[in-house]
């Protein structure tokens, strides 16, 4: 088998190629690979230098450097070819520097997909929780001015009645001249005005049966706000959205029941039910507490 030096010159020649030329284009010294094509091994550079010169050379040429190096490697009388440090136990390809394989760039893809669902997962179980604590949370001071009042409760109608004390009445006849004591009869509690226009159904109740009779469900309820109004909506699932909504703004829901509905400020919003414009609740500064819409 022809040495490492003839293999490489016989290369060479095939090529048409000087030896000036390779050492211009490898940036090697003309002199080290005149001697690494004689053969004269001692005037060259300690073995890692000298396979590196070879791989130069044959890269130059358009050539693998395999059949080179293995002549080297090869050589009679030659020094052997110094060990491969061997990689630890546990070390990849790539700690050794070399390019991961295509077995490993698939697993990292699958562990990365596998991360991905999990924390997708972990977003959606999370949400409803989310969601839960943004409508408990309590309104903001625009909010809660815009809110509607709380009702004040009438002492006469928190308050038991009183029972006026009667008097002992003796069962023995009075003497004469002794007039019997009348038993006072209990109070009879009034009827407050509030609780007169809880009984008396709202003058706009009519007029809303109307526009939404025939309506049937899925539900579509849109609020055109003029107003700042704040708005609590409450759909099927029992679920309310509250907020107070500028003017100029528009808030939908849909629903396959009939939707509870609290507004602040009935004046400052257009409500459709279904494509039907339903007629005004009131004027502006008008609290509007738990509307069924459509009506039941």
């Amino acid at each position: 088998m022809a040495s490492v030096g003839d293999y490489l010159r016989d290369l060479r020649d095939r090529r048409g190629i000087s030896l000036e030329e390779i050492s211009r284009v490898t940036r090697v010294a003309s002199g080290y690979l005149e001697a690494l094509e004689s053969d004269r091994f001692s005037a060259l550079p300690p073995p890692v230098f000298t396979r590196g010169f070879i791989r130069a050379y044959c890269q130059a040429l358009g050539e693998s450097p395999d059949e080179a190096l293995a002549r080297y490697d090869g050589r009679e009388g030659g020094a052997p070819p110094p060990p491969r440090p061997t990689a630890p136990a546990g070390t990849t390809p790539a700690a050794k520097g070399e390019p991961p394989s295509r077995s490993a760039v698939l697993v990292s893809f699958v562990l990365l997909v596998i991360l991905g669902m999990a924390l997708f997962a972990v977003a959606l179980m999370t949400q409803p929780a989310r969601e839960d604590r943004v409508e408990r949370r309590m309104p903001s001071a625009s909010e809660r001015a815009a809110s509607p009042p709380p009702t004040p409760t009438s002492p006469s109608a928190s308050a038991p009645p009183s029972t006026a004390r009667v008097p002992a009445v003796s069962s023995t006849a009075p003497g004469p001249g002794v007039v019997r004591p009348t038993p006072a009869a209990p109070p009879v509690p009034a009827v407050t005005a509030e609780a007169a226009r809880a009984s008396s159904p709202p003058p706009w109740l009519g007029d809303v049966q109307a526009a939404t009779g025939g309506v049937a469900s899925p539900y579509r309820l849109v609020a055109r706000v003029s107003e700042p109004t704040w708005i609590r909506v409450r759909t099927e699932d029992g679920s309310s959205t509250e907020e107070t909504v500028p003017a100029g703004q528009i808030r939908e829901w849909v629903s396959n029941r009939p939707f509870v509905l609290t507004l602040g400020n009935a004046g400052g919003v257009t409500l459709e039910l279904n494509g039907r414009t339903l007629p005004p609740l009131g004027p502006s500064g008008t609290v509007i507490s738990r509307i069924v819409l459509p009506p039941q």
